[in-house]
């Protein structure tokens, strides 16, 4: 309830900023008639600050202009996509993004006005200078382009677990300039969009992979059959045998070296687990070393 009321009482003081911006020019004249009789500011004094005042005005509205229009399209977005309130998906990142690009545009234009600068003539004559800011900030600007593409397509969202290069890991973040994963060893990892963007993405949330790979490498001494190993491995997780597909077990030679063979072990999962994924990956290669050592 807070909230509504809290945005009722934006859109009250907009229709009011609205309002004294069309009223404009009959306040102005008592702007100048109370700053001549009681302030005694004198005529330069007098338009700058009326300068200084329309300026502050235009501003406010468009900011509150563009927060109330971000609220209104991410609301009925959310209504029609039964989004509960703390869940975002990418649609509304690209809204947020596009937000703070736009509104960050406006503050930089207000404080340039605030200093007299014409901004028209200033981007006008600084074509060469704007370049060369524009070749020294490339990267920077190609990551929040690739960023608002990324957050309003549907190849990755908060939440998915993908592989992005050799990253791979749970998705918590897409922001303006990079995303952030998750790994497997529970530490963040920054990618830049424009990285994301022109990598190989896998996405193992949304194509519903549930099988599970692990490789490894053992010597051949410390191994008497592969069969032998392969129902050591199943029989030792035993107790998520509910999770995994019956009769999806298998120990797959990859590559026969001289004193070694390098192994797969591949498993379903009955359903997307993460968790349940690390856990049982983490307790079958404790029982491949403790296998090889018990040799």
């Amino acid at each position: 309830m807070a909230r509504y009321i809290f945005i009722f009482n934006k859109f009250l003081l907009l229709c009011l900023l609205i309002y004294a911006k069309v009223r404009a020019d009959e306040w102005e004249q008592e702007l100048n008639y109370w700053g001549r009789t009681i302030f005694s500011l004198t005529r330069p004094d007098r338009v700058k600050f009326l300068a200084t005042t329309n300026i502050l005005l235009n501003f406010l509205i468009l900011v509150l202009g563009l927060n109330l229009l971000r609220i209104f399209l991410s609301s009925v977005y959310r209504r029609r996509q039964k989004l509960p309130l703390g869940r975002k998906d990418n649609v509304l990142l690209g809204l947020e993004n596009v937000y703070i690009i736009v509104t960050t545009a406006v503050v930089i234009i207000t404080a340039l006005s605030f200093f007299g600068i014409d901004v028209k003539s200033l981007f006008t004559g600084l074509t060469i200078v704007g370049a060369a800011i524009a070749i020294i900030t490339k990267d920077y600007i190609a990551n929040i382009i690739s960023g608002i593409a990324i957050s309003f397509s549907d190849e990755i969202s908060i939440g998915d677990y993908v592989k992005i290069g050799t990253h791979k890991g749970k998705v918590t973040d897409i922001s303006i300039s990079r995303i952030s994963l998750l790994n497997d060893d529970d530490d963040i990892v920054f990618i830049p969009n424009n990285t994301v963007f022109t990598s190989e993405i896998i996405n193992f949330t949304k194509k519903g992979i549930r099988r599970v790979s692990i490789e490894f490498q053992v010597n051949l001494a410390s191994i008497d059959t592969i069969e032998e190993l392969e129902r050591d491995l199943v029989e030792c997780l035993k107790d998520y045998h509910d999770n995994i597909e019956a009769g999806s077990f298998k120990l797959k030679i990859v590559e026969i070296l001289k004193d070694s063979l390098n192994l797969k072990f591949q498993y379903t999962l009955k359903e997307i687990n993460r968790e349940l994924e690390r856990e049982i990956r983490r307790k079958t290669v404790r029982r491949v070393v403790n296998h090889i050592r018990g040799k």
